[in-house]
């Protein structure tokens, strides 16, 4: 009976570990595929001839890695849904610990505070302040991103983020997306705490990705163009509507948001990266927007740990 290739292959690896040194010797080395452009390189080489990536390390083969362990489709929406949801568990217990649990205070209006997490335990985990304390503190431009004031704030939050961003994501890529929701959102809370505002929410980097896609749908007469144009403008007069009419929205950091997505989609290609140059940029812009989060909280935890928060 004829064994199946992957049989074979065992058993040749088993041989070659009985062999030892010696047998690995004899092996020839193999060819290697480059991270980056997926390019077939010589045994031996540590750049690629074709991009010029190292195949020792790079953003792309760390990329790739870590791709291995998110989700195939989505892979960046669903972390900062992961992300967000775990922070604000974590603030929910610390306001538990402290003050209990914020019941409704009534009717439609008292729907807000269901929930809620203590100003103190928000500044604590990196809430946005006015701009001169976050001049001191710049992480707090980041970390208050992935922060939410209740359940209502959250899911509402995380419903639109489930809405859109797979559809920004499938367009630029996941590399470029996190990095547009991490800019976009840090350019609101820079216009919120520049009138003096103490804010929490990923409502500004929201609307930074509803500003990318009308950048995108500007100037093209396609019907699909021009329908997702039309939803985007409804979606932009509802958010208005509600921020005119419910206290404690943070209409500045929408406006932020919005206006540096419309840039962002102005000078980003709405389509994934496909040369091995802007695949390299991708994952550099991914990685800084990566590293600038981790690198914000560590920092919030240093400086509540120090009491300084």
């Amino acid at each position: 009976m004829a064994l199946s290739p992957r049989t074979r292959w065992k058993i040749e690896r088993f041989f070659e570990k009985l062999g030892g040194p010696a047998a690995r010797e004899n092996e020839q080395p193999r060819p290697q595929l480059c991270p980056a452009c997926r390019t077939l390189v010589g045994a031996g080489q540590t750049r690629c001839h074709n991009c010029g990536a190292s195949m020792r390390f790079g953003m792309a083969a760390a990329s790739r890695s870590l791709g291995r362990y998110l989700p195939t489709t989505s892979p960046a929406t669903y972390t900062i849904l992961t992300l967000s949801c775990v922070i604000f568990f974590v603030s929910l217990l610390a306001t538990l610990r402290e003050s209990g649990f914020q019941a409704s205070g009534g009717g439609f209006f008292g729907l807000f505070s269901l929930g809620g997490i203590a100003s103190d335990v928000l500044q604590r985990f990196g809430a946005s302040l006015p701009l001169a304390y976050n001049l001191v503190q710049p992480w707090r431009l980041v970390t208050a991103v992935f922060l939410h004031g209740s359940i209502l704030h959250i899911l509402f939050n995380m419903w639109v983020l489930m809405d859109i961003g797979p559809l920004v994501e499938e367009l630029y890529g996941s590399a470029r997306y996190f990095f547009i929701y991490v800019c976009t959102g840090m350019a609101g809370y820079v216009v919120s705490s520049a009138v003096g505002h103490f804010s929490v929410g990923g409502s500004g980097a929201l609307l930074g990705l509803i500003g990318v896609l009308l950048a995108m749908t500007m100037g093209r007469r396609a019907a699909s163009m021009q329908t997702l144009r039309g939803a985007l403008i409804r979606w932009l007069i509802y958010i208005a509507v509600w921020g005119l009419l419910f206290p404690g929205i943070d209409n500045w950091a929408h406006g932020g948001g919005l206006a540096a997505g419309f840039l962002l989609g102005k000078v980003m290609a709405d389509r994934p990266p496909t040369t091995p140059q802007e695949v390299r940029l991708a994952y550099t812009l991914g990685w800084v927007a990566g590293l600038a989060v981790i690198a914000s909280f560590g920092m919030a935890a240093a400086t509540a740990l120090r009491g300084g928060g």
